[in-house]
């Protein structure tokens, strides 16, 4: 018996379409008894902490990191893992610094919270300029990457085998992707998604969530495991020798002219990207705002936090020891970063057999669905509540309300699968996360500027609100081509940043322009007494000493930190040791600031702030460790 042509065999599509059928089944089930607002957008606010957890962690990680991020692993090495150790900083700042606010107000949408600290100019701006991430930036490209490499895992393996030959003689033509099976792809996702999250709402979306993390992580082990065990890689440990030998990809820290990740840019525009994104993001923080109580959004999202960690050796690690196996197996032979994963899957996955394979696609479509069904509920929830609530039908009814989020999933997934079919060409080369980061950050800048500013400073206006987000996006699309016009041009410049500034030294230096402006503005225009005390101080969330006393603690943290680096650099000390020394005094810092400040009331159990300051800790040991 001759065998099968095709990667998936009958058991790998069985467990495949199984799992989709599954998912849309839970999902209409979970979301059948949706009556209310609260119900449809929050979730009844009811949501417990796993929940909560297994939400963020599915709406965040999609194709974006099964696939995107392995192919920039892949390319560039181990430094794509800042965007998730990193994270951290962001998750904690969403769980102990902006949260709190969100809940005391009772908001469903981030932009009423710019409403009611500025005005409606900001809560437009805020709507308008989510909706265009979520629909544009983020839902087209993964349903993009979705029926891409799941019809690369559908292509004939004679037609994989003649484009490998090709490009070993010099003649690289790539693997030709179908557009008629691309379109069916894209259209089989978007039915999936669109169906359970138009009639279940936010309930069915978090459940759903839970269990295609559970897919996802499930996926991302497996062929983890099965690629560094093969022979030719020899586990982690003889990657890392592989890599002391070869291209060096094992490490953090890149140049500060390199044109992708300068290490510069890794610590200053990423933290931006990730202040907006995990505090400032509707998509994200929706799903703490739906949880039971603040503790259990504070366990959820910090819980959330330690699975982020295993994304760079489960998926960017992956992606290095997929560079160095390809290397030993196909030599000669030119891969792209996000043809990595599905390639993966026909050489270490499909062999071992079992239905495998169709297990790690159904962990693949999960985590698109995942994501993709969060976003389809958040954009309904800014228009409905922003727009149609506030000044098309203010007096709407409960049932009007759902009717017009529905409409709207319907609308945004008809409209982005639409967008994706003819934007994107799916035999395109163009690396899919980058894609994504680059225009996020040109449009979040002065969103970041006004909702930090906003709670720490009585003195931030309306019209410095708005006008810092109108700013952060000028400067933000404008700087890179007068750099490149002008300074980039200057030899002494271009060594420093480059003859192209990286965008994310572009969207720092967009927050900080936005800043000023902010505080210009604010100070030139008449406040609000009012609106004034929505701060944490003025809203009774921390005292003046206590916060000046973190401020102090942080300071002394990051000067700690930079004396770490400085002597690793020097080679005073060795990375192990720094890594150790970094993450022995941010579990000390942690654990005495708790311990000096009392718990909320009523709250019992275990700790979170114990928990977060254990992550915290995790995430320094490997920012020193993989110098």
């Amino acid at each position: 018996m001759e065998p099968s042509q095709h990667l998936l065999t009958t058991l790998d599509y069985m467990i495949f379409f199984g799992s989709l059928i599954l998912v849309m089944v839970i999902g209409l089930w979970a979301g059948r008894r949706e009556s209310s607002v609260e119900d449809f957008y929050l979730a009844g606010r009811d949501a417990r902490w796993w929940g909560v957890a297994g939400s963020i962690f599915g709406s965040n990680v999609s194709a974006n990191h099964i696939v995107g991020m392995m192919g920039v692993g892949f390319t560039l090495g181990f430094v794509e893992s800042h965007f998730e150790i990193t994270a951290i900083l962001g998750l904690l700042l969403l769980c102990y610094f902006f949260l709190p606010v969100y809940r005391k107000l009772n908001i469903y949408t981030l932009s009423d919270y710019l409403s009611r600290r500025y005005d409606d100019r900001s809560r437009v701006a805020y709507a308008v300029i989510m909706v265009t991430i979520i629909v544009v930036v983020m839902m087209v490209p993964a349903f993009y990457i979705g029926s891409r490499a799941l019809n690369i895992l559908l292509v004939d393996q004679s037609q994989i085998d003649a484009a490998l030959e090709a490009a070993r003689i010099g003649n690289p033509t790539g693997i030709q992707i179908n557009q008629t099976t691309y379109i069916i792809g894209i259209l089989i996702m978007a039915l999936v998604a669109g169906a359970y999250t138009i009639v279940g709402g936010l309930k069915a979306v978090i459940v759903t969530d839970v269990i295609q993390s559970v897919f996802m992580l499930v996926a991302a082990a497996a062929v983890a495991y099965l690629t560094f065990g093969q022979a030719e890689i020899g586990g982690w440990a003889g990657m890392r020798a592989l890599d002391a030998e070869g291209k060096d990809l094992m490490h953090l820290y890149l140049p500060m002219n390199h044109p992708a990740r300068p290490w510069t840019g890794m610590f200053s525009g990423l933290l931006i990207l990730h202040f907006y994104y995990w505090s400032a993001n509707q998509f994200i923080v929706q799903r703490a705002l739906a949880a039971r109580s603040d503790r259990e959004a504070r366990i959820g999202i910090v819980t959330a936090g330690f699975f982020k960690l295993l994304i760079p050796f489960m998926s960017i690690g992956t992606g290095v020891a997929a560079f160095y196996f390809f290397q030993a197996k196909m030599p000669g032979v030119p891969v792209d970063g996000d043809t990595a994963f599905p390639l993966l899957l026909r050489e270490v996955v499909a062999p071992v057999g079992w239905g495998l394979a169709g297990l790690v696609a159904a962990g693949l479509i999960g985590a698109i669905l995942s994501s993709i069904d969060s976003m389809l509920n958040s954009a309904a929830t800014l228009i409905t509540f922003d727009i149609y609530g506030r000044f098309i039908n203010p007096q709407a009814s409960e049932q009007q309300m759902i009717k017009v989020g529905r409409i709207c999933i319907t609308l945004f997934v008809i409209g982005s699968a639409l967008l994706t079919i003819f934007i994107f060409d799916p035999n395109s080369r163009e690396p899919f996360f980058t894609y994504v980061a680059k225009h996020q950050s040109r449009l979040i800048p002065g969103l970041v500027v006004a909702f930090g500013m906003g709670m720490l400073w009585k003195g931030a206006t309306a019209s410095g609100g708005f006008w810092a987000i109108i700013t952060g996006m000028v400067v933000s699309y404008a700087l890179l081509p007068i750099y490149a016009a002008t300074l980039g041009k200057s030899e002494t410049v271009a060594a420093w940043l480059g003859s192209e500034l990286n965008f994310f030294h572009a969207v720092f230096i967009a927050a900080l322009s936005a800043c000023l402006v902010h505080v210009v503005v604010s100070i030139s225009t008449q406040g609000d007494a009012e609106k004034s005390k929505l701060t944490w101080e003025g809203l009774g969330l921390i005292s003046h000493e206590r916060l000046m006393s973190y401020a102090r603690r942080i300071g002394l943290t990051v000067f700690i930190f930079i004396i770490l680096g400085a002597c690793i650099v020097q080679a005073v000390i060795t990375p192990p040791i720094a890594a150790i020394g970094g993450a022995g005094w941010t579990l000390g810092i942690t654990t005495y600031a708790t311990r000096q400040s009392p718990r909320n009331d009523g709250e019992s159990g275990l700790d979170d702030r114990y928990l977060a300051g254990l992550l915290a800790s995790c995430a320094v040991f490997v920012l020193f460790y993989f110098y």
